[in-house]
């Protein structure tokens, strides 16, 4: 039977009619109709679909909630990372988070600066890929490179469109966003889950991320979650402002919620005061926040700042006083950790702050727990912010209790009995068992194995100690050598858990040469170091027999960085295991590194670019002073031998006097590289 066109007509109608009002309602808070009026439009649209199925469209207002359950989570590969971001828990920590954009960007301090501010809410980072305006995808953050493909989920949130609203949007539009669970619905639905005698939840934070990862959608569909949208990711086929501001008040207009208490504001006075206004309505919002996030509101700007490590330099999270409580210290322990650092750590009364339940606080390390005089029986404050791992933060010496002692280090590691030593230069103290010891052991498997390393899903921290303590795994190379047979017979590993891992362990074998690197676990290299080896030699051969001279020029790597490679390399030992790896199959794409000038008046010498130049800009004068074999850094010191000063050139050209170095104008440079 064919659809009249007259019906084929009316359905259009009435989604375009319920966008529109949803539209209204979700992201405006203006509402044009009442609720019957729009469960009326919804019904009838509803009853068409039922009779001419034909017309049903996954963009239909109807379709949020049509997934059948699944049977696991796939895997999103993220085409721009989903960063973290850089936390300032004090005003003085701003304002040197201020400084240091005013002096990458060279302008003066107390120059007009303006930052894109809005509240930091305390719930799930998802990403959001439109295709042609259709809702096509979903994924959490995961790892900041690859989340969960969670778009079942995602559908059923009716503040998230599952087509674009008006026109002019990319052709691939990547939003990013907090899914959160407002207090309102998260007080309702635990007081009704109770009423069930189901579990609650504890706070709207573990409400929301928890909803996210329900394998049946439709259970989802019942939780009341919101999500507000904060940035784009990947963008083609279009064009979007040049302001972040302008950015989310264009992605309102295309159908999404963003923050109504966001503001543009004008230096880092005009964050502080942001900063205390939100703070004083903070009981008042009708979400939870942690925080206020500053952004450099424009884009070039924020391309020129760049990023370090897993974030970006042009923002910052400017987190509200950590939760505190009160308890008492039971105990007093020692971990041994995967570089052999011995850490002192807190057993405390259980204690509920920050929406969980602390047992445990660090006490990083001995000199840090003498400064604090840290005693067993002590009443002390413990500190909960966000994800930050709890602290002892003082002691509360009139309730000291009589005859306590001071901790003092073990002379012995309390895991293999080896000597544990402390070097001049650290505030750590190691044991010297090396791999001798169980517990580095351990602790370095467990590394290798993380989902920023190897990614060996299903190995935890139990199964790995069972394995250590067994005398099974001694290095990761031991572990693409386990059987099914042993497997099963570990405890509470079935045969399907077994079968499972050990597809896992096969899984890690097809790896990154930067995630290798990162997961061998060699002393200062974190992922950013160990992404920027592998960009720079692209081959890992050429990084374990590079020098500590050829190390350092490698974006952030200083001298100690050097030596720690070197002396990793170094050892026969690591050496054998990492063969033994690659014979057990373990391998990556390999590159070329980049053509890198060995010769010629610029090679080994060290350039700071400042102000700005005429004939080029600074990245096409970077990229020249690279090509000719020149290395060129973002700070002036005593091993800058060129600095290269531009026009307005700020605070780096005084330095660069002080310190006597050579300062070259544009026409110098130009000059120094037509001699190459």
């Amino acid at each position: 039977m064919s659809v009249p066109a007259a019906t084929r007509k009316k359905v259009e109608s009435l989604r375009e009619q319920i966008r529109h009002h949803n539209y209204q309602y979700h992201v405006l808070d203006d509402p044009e109709v009442p609720d019957a009026e729009y469960d009326r439009l919804t019904r009838e649209l509803q009853a068409l679909e039922s009779e001419y199925p034909e017309l049903i469209t996954p963009d239909s207002p109807t379709q949020r909630v049509g997934a059948a359950p699944i049977s696991a989570f796939g895997t999103v590969q993220h085409q721009l990372p989903m960063l973290s971001l850089d936390n300032a828990f004090s005003e003085e920590e701003l304002r040197d988070f201020h400084r240091r954009v005013a002096d990458r960007l060279e302008i003066e301090i107390d120059a007009k600066l303006s930052y894109a501010a809005e509240p930091k809410l305390d719930g799930a980072a998802v990403s959001l890929l439109y295709q042609d305006g259709n809702l096509v995808q979903g994924a959490t953050r995961g790892d900041g490179t690859r989340g969960e493909n969670i778009t079942h989920n995602v559908r059923t949130i009716e503040s998230i469109p599952l087509k674009l609203y008006g026109e002019g949007y990319p052709a691939t539009l990547e939003v990013r966003g907090e899914v959160f669970m407002p207090r309102a619905g998260f007080n309702a639905f635990n007081a009704q889950a109770e009423k069930k005698g189901e579990k609650t939840f504890v706070n709207p934070r573990n409400a929301a991320a928890g909803s996210l990862r329900q394998l049946d959608p439709r259970l989802t569909a019942e939780r009341p979650l919101d999500i507000y949208v904060y940035s784009v990711g990947h963008v083609a086929g279009g064009i979007l402002p040049d302001r972040h501001s302008e950015v989310l008040d264009q992605l309102q207009l295309w159908g999404f919620k963003v923050c109504p208490e966001r503001k543009v504001v004008d230096g880092i006075d005009g964050c502080l005061a942001f900063y205390e206004e939100i703070g004083a309505r903070r009981d008042s919002l009708s979400y939870d926040i942690d925080g206020v996030v500053y952004k450099v509101d424009r884009f070039d700007y924020q391309r020129e700042l760049g990023f370090v490590s897993r974030a970006p330099r042009w923002a910052i999270a400017h987190k509200f006083p950590a939760q505190e409580e009160l308890t008492t210290v039971q105990g007093i322990e020692f971990q041994v950790g995967r570089t052999g650092a011995v850490t002192p750590v807190a057993r405390l009364e259980p204690v509920f702050v920050g929406g969980v339940t602390v047992s445990n606080a660090t006490l990083h390390n001995m000199d840090e727990l003498h400064r604090k005089d840290v005693r067993v029986g002590d009443t002390v404050i413990v500190r909960r912010a966000g994800d930050v791992i709890p602290e002892v933060v003082k002691v509360m010496p009139d309730r000291r209790p009589e005859r306590t002692r001071i901790v003092k280090a073990p002379r012995e590691c309390p895991v293999c009995g080896s000597a544990v030593v402390r070097e001049e230069d650290e505030a750590v103290a190691r044991c010297t068992g090396g791999l001798f010891c169980p517990a580095q052991r351990a602790e370095a498997l467990k590394h290798f194995v993380s989902r920023r390393a190897m990614d060996v899903d299903g190995l935890g921290s139990k199964l790995i100690e069972q394995l250590v303590a067994m005398d099974r795994i001694e290095t990761p190379a031991d572990l693409y050598g386990l059987t099914r047979e042993e497997l099963v017979e570990m405890e509470r590993m079935g045969e399907k858990s077994a079968e499972n891992l050990l597809s896992s362990i096969e899984d890690s074998k097809m790896t990154t040469l930067s995630r290798f690197l990162y997961g061998l676990g060699v002393r200062e290299v974190g992922e950013a170091t160990a992404s920027s080896l592998a960009s720079h030699y692209g081959k890992l051969e050429a990084i374990m027999a590079a020098d500590e001279g050829g190390l350092q020029e490698v974006q952030d790597v200083g001298p100690v960085v050097a030596s720690r490679i070197t002396a990793f390399f170094g050892e026969e030992h690591n050496r054998e295991v990492i063969q033994r790896l690659i014979d057990s199959g373990v391998t990556w794409p390999e590159a070329e590194p980049p053509p890198r000038a060995t010769d010629g008046a610029l090679f080994g010498k060290t350039f700071v670019l400042t102000g700005s130049l005429s004939g080029m800009t600074r990245n096409e004068a970077k990229d020249r002073i690279q090509a000719a074999g020149g290395k060129v850094t973002g700070s002036v010191s005593k091993k800058t031998d060129y600095l290269v000063a531009g026009d307005k050139a700020g605070s780096k050209l005084t330095k660069a006097q002080n310190l006597e170095v050579t300062v070259l104008n544009e026409v110098e440079l130009e000059k120094l590289l037509s001699d190459q």
